[in-house]
Parts: structure tokens; C-alpha cells; sequence
């Protein structure tokens, strides 16, 4: 059973989409659920993780404890897990990282947040790190309507420009490793969404609604405009010594497109959305 502390975090998490308070605040959270090495309980934890383009990472660090943490000893047992973002629950293969990689991935982590390293100094044990890989298949949500599910897409995306907006202001001159990973995740994410939107959703209203051939025609323009801003961002990213600077005036310019575009689009096909059936 998880103690009150994560039990709180736990509940909250749940009742607010991923959100919470308290020292977790803005932080990037899942709630990862492991059946029990000894036991095959089920068991639920709140965890940090770091972007890591089609997967998550996780960091077992106990607070620097001797020991690994019970949800680590789960996993290396039965490597297939829970992962709820708060918009998505998803199946995932656990992966320990050895080696280099595991180092690798440690290093984006501690030059992130040095709090990684301090744990590290205070163990004898490897902190290990873990790749939560999806399972092929969709993931469900909880939604009680299709303009539901397409606000509290957008919503994910908005949280996560701002957390980037904050890390890169707080960075230093040049940007860390880890967050050029995080700029790289969100810009395939986002890329994602449109190509799905544009290939699904967006056909689909123009076979059954020809009246919303202009809003379509608008939002088609806005999502060109909007991989364009990622091609640049992408590019400022991936430079030799990124320049803190340049990218965030990049972040910017697409954090205005892209919260522009969000509001005519839910704005536009929400109501179209949620309208009972003919």
C-alpha cells in the first residue's frame, strides 16, 4: 500500500489530470504501477520522469538510500507496468539501462537537476535508470467527450511549453543536453498530433460538415506555419553550443503560434465536436 504522502500525491494527480501541488509542483510526474516482486500486488507510485523521445526515463534513487526502491525491485521482476500521465494510462516495458547508456542518460539528469548527483554521492549502489518503452496499442482516456479529449490534448501541450519556457530561463548561457532532449520530444509530439489531426480528424469533419471548409482551410495554413517554427526550433536545438538565448526567443515565437492556433481551434470544433448526432 503506498503511504499517506503518496497516497495524497496520488489522489490529486488523478482528480486533476496530472496536476499537483506541493513540492511536485510543475514538475514532470507519472504515476507508475509494478506488481509486487514477492507478493504480485499491484502498486502505484508517483515518479519523476525525463522525456526521452518515443520513451520515458525514470530514476530509482530512494533519496540517495542504500537501497533500491520497492517499485525497482517490481519492475526488474515483472518488466510490464502502468503508466498514467494524467491524459493518458498506458501499458510499458521497463528497460534498466546499462553501461555507457545508463550513464549517458544519468549525466542529461544531473546536469539538469544536480539534486540527481547529490543523491548519487550519498549511496554506494548505481543508481539505476529506466526506459519505460509504450506498448504498441492505443491508450486509453478518460474523456466524457470528443471536444474533451481534444482541449485536454492541447492542455498537455501547453504545460509542457511552459515547463520548457521555465527550464530554458533558468538554464545557463548554453542549453543542457537533457533540455535540448525535452525541446526535441515536444517538437516530435506536436508534429505528431497535426499529422494525426490532418490525416484523420481534419478529413474526416470535411466529408461530414463542407460549411467548415474555411476553418479546416485556416487550420491547415496554421499547422504549416506551426512545423515550420519546429523545423527552426529543432535546428537553434540541435546547434553545436545552442545558444540559451536564441532558443528561447524560438520557444516564444512558437509558444505564440501555437497557443493562438489552440484557442481558434477548440474555439472552432469543440462545439462541432460535442453537438448531439443528427
Amino acid at each position: 500500500m503506498p503511504n499517506d504522502f503518496n497516497q495524497q500525491i496520488i489522489e490529486e494527480f488523478r482528480a486533476n489530470r496530472g496536476k499537483v501541488g506541493g513540492p511536485f509542483e510543475g514538475s514532470r510526474l507519472i504515476l507508475l504501477t509494478t506488481t509486487g516482486a514477492r507478493s504480485g500486488a499491484r502498486h502505484t507510485t508517483p515518479v519523476g520522469y525525463l522525456p526521452d523521445g518515443d520513451r520515458i526515463l525514470v530514476i530509482a534513487s530512494a533519496g540517495g538510500s542504500p537501497k533500491h526502491p520497492d517499485w525497482f525491485r517490481n519492475l526488474a521482476a515483472h518488466p510490464r507496468v502502468t503508466v498514467e500521465t494524467g491524459l493518458f494510462t498506458y501499458e510499458a516495458d521497463a528497460v534498466v539501462l546499462e553501461g555507457a547508456e545508463r550513464d549517458r542518460a544519468f549525466a542529461r539528469a544531473a546536469e539538469a537537476d544536480p539534486g540527481w548527483a547529490e543523491y548519487q554521492a550519498k549511496t554506494d549502489r548505481v543508481i539505476p535508470v529506466v526506459a519505460l518503452v509504450e506498448v504498441p496499442g492505443p491508450p486509453s482516456m478518460e474523456a466524457a467527450s470528443f471536444g474533451e479529449a481534444l482541449r485536454l490534448i492541447h492542455d498537455s501541450f501547453r504545460r509542457e511549453l511552459a515547463l520548457i519556457r521555465k527550464e530554458i530561463a533558468g538554464s545557463g548561457h548554453t542549453l543542457g543536453a537533457q533540455l535540448r532532449v525535452n525541446c526535441l520530444t515536444f517538437c516530435r509530439g506536436l508534429h505528431q498530433h497535426h499529422t494525426h489531426e490532418d490525416t484523420g480528424l481534419f478529413p474526416a469533419l470535411a466529408g461530414q460538415r463542407p460549411d467548415l471548409a474555411p476553418v479546416l482551410e485556416r487550420l491547415d495554413e496554421e499547422h504549416r506555419k506551426i512545423a515550420a517554427l519546429l523545423d527552426e526550433l529543432q535546428r537553434v536545438v540541435s546547434a553545436d553550443g545552442a545558444d540559451r538565448l536564441l532558443v528561447l526567443s524560438e520557444v516564444e515565437r512558437l509558444t505564440e503560434e501555437v497557443e493562438r492556433h489552440l484557442a481558434y481551434e477548440e474555439e472552432q470544433l469543440i462545439p462541432v465536436l460535442d453537438a448531439p448526432a443528427p
